[in-house]
């Protein structure tokens, strides 16, 4: 089976599973490489993240713009590498909600590797092609804008961003989202 492997350092010659959001480490393949390619632009720090994107109903990717040229502004510039493995179906587990996402327990060698200068460029390339959907921010409607931002308010809650509120998600949050950081701290949750 065909994996990528998304990630921002480059001469891996064997991926390695780590500790992420889940119960033990794990290593995260994905079926598309636009996907592998979502995880080269996170616009926060880790441990927290930010890869708005979802899935069209044919299984086609797609990335939301929660704000004006989100897109542009996390990917352009941006070199990554999309590393290729192959690995028998039975040694990797699927992800909940993530139709093409596989996790792997062991540490699986690379057979290929693309470099990505400006992953910006590469993502229109693809766009233009047909290869996901980007979903710009200026054609969400006020009920989707409304759904997001009581989303973002949740897991501020429940990451308890009032604890951290220096932390990459928190400043980005503040920076991009503000009325949302204002009525967060309003909630007193």
């Amino acid at each position: 089976m065909l994996l990528y492997h998304g990630s921002n350092t480059p001469n891996l010659q064997m991926l390695t599973p780590r500790q992420a959001d889940h119960d033990k480490p794990y290593l995260y393949m994905s079926t598309s490489k636009i996907v592998a390619g979502f995880y080269l632009i996170n616009a926060v720090e880790r441990p927290y993240y930010w890869f708005p994107y979802g899935f069209e109903k044919d299984g086609t990717p797609h990335y939301h713009e929660w704000y004006p040229n989100a897109l542009q502004e996390v990917a352009k510039g941006t070199t990554g590498y999309i590393y290729s493995v192959d690995i028998k179906e039975e040694a990797t587990l699927p992800l909940a909600n993530i139709p093409c996402a596989r996790l792997c327990t062991i540490s699986v060698p690379v057979t290929n590797c693309l470099k990505i200068s400006d992953c910006y460029q590469w993502f229109m390339e693809h766009l233009q092609s047909g290869s996901f959907v980007l979903k710009k921010y200026e054609t969400k409607t006020p009920e989707e804008i409304s759904f997001f931002e009581q989303q973002v308010l949740a897991d501020l809650c429940t990451q308890n961003m009032r604890a951290n509120p220096d932390c990459s998600y928190a400043k980005f949050i503040q920076d991009k989202f503000p009325i949302v950081w204002n009525e967060y701290l309003l909630s007193g949750k």
